[in-house]
């Protein structure tokens, strides 16, 4: 047996009962509270991780029609009061658009919110170039109540874009809304870039990330009639009307306010006091703006002409030798057309009881000359264009005319098939490249031309492939 009493003293000792010290006071109730905490960043964590992946998957799954079907919410007011005028109305016209002055020839192509089909039955009725390249059409796609929409068979409205001068097409989303009714829906587009872009007419629609959401602007019941952009800014009248008239939702509009915004912003102020509630005694007028890239003009009711800065007050300038008439279905005047060559000079076409004359001012109004046009006297006008170098363009129920730079002679465009009605719109986005749409919009059609007008085809928005 083992000698016991030759033990080291530690094995003795450790052979002893010994007693643990007890804990200080709160030492259970601390390591409780601290294991929860633990336990609480570890759930946060969690669900954040979570929320992350939901997220991802939300943005990396792109929709598939090219029809807005989700509810959009209001982008924000006019300003309060300043920018709501006593008597409502505004317009403009832009000149990076192709209305009525030059577009740069270059420009970033838009970054494409889908690449999806063209809707089927797609009627374009509204086009805006941001380059010889890059475009944006408006229109409707069916009829309201069977729209190939299946969250929403009410709304139609449709938007197609081109990044290659019109060869192919893809759609893209559009504003809620179920199209040109009255005082309701959107009927004209235009864009300052790639990036910023309004719907309009009546409603006011904008998109400041190239077309892929669309907000409804509160014009605060204003009828936005017109609408161009140019520099930095997008102008828009904004019109007091009356009622809901089947010739179009401008038909009944007895005053106009000028009115501006910044190119990301959805806050639109009046441009100023002379340009505020201009009207022609109470009677139902329409009016029309142009835009060069530093100054803008307006023909207002009566036959004024405002003219200012893009970032300024403007003032009269002068009076046209015709004044704007009843507005025609897609808020354009009927009577006075207005196109601009430059800052100073102006150029409206003015129809009359046997014809159509053009008178042009070098002078911001104040002056003009006066040319008949004898070849248009079967015609009626409808929509008149600049190009950079003077040329000018007039399209007009039975064609499309031209007068090129330095000539005083118009002629008749070389046209494949004019198409019955004529049309409602053309543009020149340089000296050599045009646009124009036809006044019937069921034939599914936009012409261009690229020899300054001279000739003229049609091109199909359809899906590439189709």
């Amino acid at each position: 047996m083992p000698d016991n009493s030759q033990r080291d003293p530690l094995d003795s000792w450790l052979d002893q009962q010994v007693q643990p010290l007890p804990p200080p006071p709160g030492t259970f109730e601390l390591i409780t509270r601290r294991a929860r905490r633990r336990k609480m960043r570890k759930l946060a964590v969690t669900v954040i991780s979570a929320a992350a992946v939901v997220a991802a998957a939300v943005i990396a799954t792109p929709p598939l029609l090219s029809l807005n079907v989700k509810s959009t919410p209001v982008a924000g007011s006019a300003a309060g009061s300043q920018s709501s005028p006593t008597v409502s109305g505004g317009e403009q016209q832009n000149g990076t658009a192709t209305r009525y002055a030059p577009a740069p020839t270059t420009s970033p192509s838009p970054a494409a919110p889908v690449y999806a089909p063209v809707p089927p039955n797609f009627q374009p009725v509204s086009v805006t170039f941001v380059s010889t390249s890059s475009a944006w059409v408006i229109g409707q796609a069916g009829t309201p109540g069977t729209c190939a929409n299946k969250s929403n068979p009410y709304i139609c409205t449709s938007i197609a874009y081109t990044n290659d001068a019109g060869k192919t097409w893809h759609g893209g989303p559009a504003p809620a809304t179920t199209g040109p009714s009255g005082a309701q829906g959107v009927s004209g587009i235009r864009y300052l870039d790639g990036t910023s872009g309004w719907a309009f007419g009546p409603e006011l629609w904008s998109t400041h990330d190239a077309g892929k959401t669309w907000s409804q602007v509160d014009t605060h019941g204003a009828r936005v009639t017109d609408l161009e952009t140019a520099g930095n800014r997008a102008f828009a009248l904004w019109a007091t009307c009356s009622g809901s008239s089947s010739a179009g939702f401008a038909a009944d509009c007895t005053s106009y306010t000028l009115m501006t915004t910044t190119a990301s912003s959805d806050n639109w102020t009046p441009v100023g006091t002379a340009t505020t509630g201009l009207g022609n005694g109470g009677a139902a007028t329409s009016a029309s703006l142009a835009l060069t890239s530093a100054t803008g003009y307006l023909l207002a009711p009566g036959g004024k002409l405002y003219s200012g800065p893009l970032g300024g007050a403007w003032q009269q300038t002068g009076t046209a030798q015709c004044q704007p008439g009843a507005a025609q279905a897609n808020g354009q005047p009927s009577g006075a057309l207005l196109a601009l060559v430059n800052s100073t000079t102006v150029v409206v076409a003015c129809q009359g009881p046997v014809g159509v004359t053009v008178t042009t001012s070098t002078d911001s109004g104040a002056n003009w000359t006066t040319a008949a046009i004898s070849l248009l006297s079967t015609g009626t006008p409808t929509s008149l264009a600049a190009a950079p170098d003077g040329a000018l363009a007039l399209a007009t129920t039975s064609g499309l005319y031209t007068q090129q730079a330095g000539s005083a002679q118009w002629k008749q465009a070389s046209v494949a098939s004019a198409p019955d009605g004529g049309f409602s719109y053309v543009g020149m986005t340089t000296n050599d490249q045009g646009v124009a749409l036809p006044a019937n919009a069921s034939l599914h059609e936009i012409w261009m031309t690229f020899d300054g007008g001279q000739t003229w085809a049609a091109r199909t928005p359809i899906t590439p492939g189709n």
